[in-house]
This record gives C-alpha cells, structure tokens and sequence, in this order.
C-alpha cells in the first residue's frame, strides 16, 4: 500500500462512541476526537452499522463542530452487513455486494460523516455470494468520483482477496489479531499483507485479556507481572507492543472511548519488545513452548 503513511499508527476505532457503547453527546465526541488528533491518532475507523446505522450521523455531527481540518485526518468505513434493524426492511441478517448496494451505501456514509471522501473503504466481512466483477464496477466508479481515495477489506482470508484481485487492487485488510486471536499469524494472511504491501489493522488488539478469566489469561498476566516494570509500562500497552512488534506493521484499531486509555496507547508506540519477551508471552498465550 502506497500511503500507509498518511494513516496513523494506532487508529481509533469508534464503533462503541455512540448508540453501542457510551452514547457521548455531540459535544463530547468533539472533545475525544480533538483529543485523539492532539495525541497523533489522526484516523477514525468506521462502518455504517454502528449504532444500527446511527454513530457515522453522530459522528459526523460532532466533526463538523470540531473545527478540526478534513485534510488532517483519515476516515476508514466499511460496508456490506445487512442488519435487521427498524430502519431497514430486512428480512435477514445477510451481506449485500451489488454494485448498486455498495456505491449507495458509500454516499450515506459520505453524507451521515459530512465529507465527501472516504479515505479508505473495506468490505466488511467476506460473502459467499461476492462476484469480483460486481465489486469492481462499484469501486472503480467511486475512485473515479473521488468519493474513495482505496478500497480494501476486513476479515477476508489470502484467497478471498486473491478472488477479488482477479477484478480489483485490496489495499489493506483489517482483522482480529491480538496475544490471545494471533491466527493471522499462521494462516497465512499477514504473509499475504507483506508480500502484497497491504495495510494491516488489528481489531480487539488487546483480545480477550482483559474479558475473561482463564487459566491461559492468568499465565499471561504472570508473564506481563514480570515484564512491566522493566519496559515501565501498563497490561494494555505491553499487549499493544506485541501486536506492534510483527512486521506487518500492524495498526491496531484501538476501541476505547477513555481519553486516559488512548493516551496509553499512543505510548505504546515506543515500546520495543525484545525478541524473547515477544515468546514469553506467545508461550504463555499457548501453554506451551513453540515447536
């Protein structure tokens, strides 16, 4: 991907700031966004069914008061759910890749977040029934319009995207990856991200730590126990700099609303886990040492 640059190294993911999650009022989305452009988190990660189609319009609302400039930020959408929700008349939760579906699904989402580009748009989940060629049109009209600057996806496995690629450029793939959800690392889909140059996102980086008790979550903390105060340094940053040690070059999609919390993150940006820690808390993850 050309201008990974341009987008910033933790990304803030916004799916919890409105209807499902903390339900912040217009005036305190501009307090966290500015907040998160003052830190150097610089992109907002979106997708139409937020808040059952709801957050973007909130979000939009709060960035038009917030003085900040298009041109400094990134915004990241993505679409193709199909949710049954009082506002739509679905009859099934399903995935929807006409071209017709996506290019109208982008203009409600440029509309609802009061810009006129999106800077990076991903199909959100891969369907069964997607044609590469349907998805083409869609995408090569909006580049054209300069309604989307890339296209990329989110969830997809290497061969999706090489389906896809027979008809269009992937440009980046966000996918669960975190300590305790590390597939990616083995099946092959982050191989495709370096080899392609494609931008990879962690969504839920910190994973399931902080969710759940479990024999494997109290082996970590063991290990994050011994580490933390030789790189000063809380659980969820020591869990960030995991994630940010692969070459990849992952951007984990931070999904905190907590202005104390996103400051943490930025910080975990300096931490350079050493080689042997990195497999102390992968063996602590697995039970086990590595083959």
């Amino acid at each position: 991907m050309n201008s990974t640059t341009e987008y910033s190294k933790i990304i803030a993911g916004t799916m919890t700031w409105g209807k499902w999650g903390k339900r912040l009022t217009t005036d305190e989305m501009v307090c966290l966004m500015n907040h998160c452009v003052d830190l150097g988190i610089t992109t907002f990660d979106h997708a139409d069914i937020y808040g059952d189609y709801t957050t973007e319009a909130d979000f939009g609302a709060a960035f038009s008061k917030s003085g900040i400039q298009r041109e400094n930020v990134q915004f990241i959408s993505k679409c193709g759910i199909q949710f049954k929700v009082e506002s739509r008349s679905n009859k099934v939760k399903h995935y929807d890749y006409d071209s017709e579906y996506i290019i109208w699904s982008v203009e409600q989402s440029l509309q609802k977040l009061n810009t006129e580009y999106l800077d990076l748009l991903l199909l959100h989940r891969p369907s069964p029934l997607m044609d590469p060629e349907e998805i083409s049109l869609a995408i090569s009209k909006l580049k054209q319009e300069g309604k989307i600057k890339q296209f990329g996806v989110s969830n997809f496995s290497p061969s999706q995207i090489k389906l896809l690629e027979t008809k269009v450029k992937v440009e980046g793939n966000q996918v669960e990856c975190s300590l305790t959800s590390n597939d990616v690392m083995d099946n092959g889909t982050l191989d495709d991200c370096i080899i392609k140059g494609r931008m990879v996102m962690a969504w839920s980086p910190l994973g399931t730590y902080f969710r759940k008790s479990s024999d494997r979550t109290n082996r970590i903390q063991k290990i994050i126990d011994q580490l933390a105060p030789k790189y000063n340094a809380t659980e969820d940053q020591l869990l960030l700099a995991w994630v940010l040690r692969h070459p990849a070059g992952i951007r984990p999609v931070v999904g905190t609303a907590n202005e104390v919390r996103l400051a943490l993150a930025i910080k975990a940006l300096e931490i350079q886990m050493e080689l042997e820690d990195w497999f102390l808390l992968m063996e602590a993850c697995n039970g086990s040492e590595v083959a």
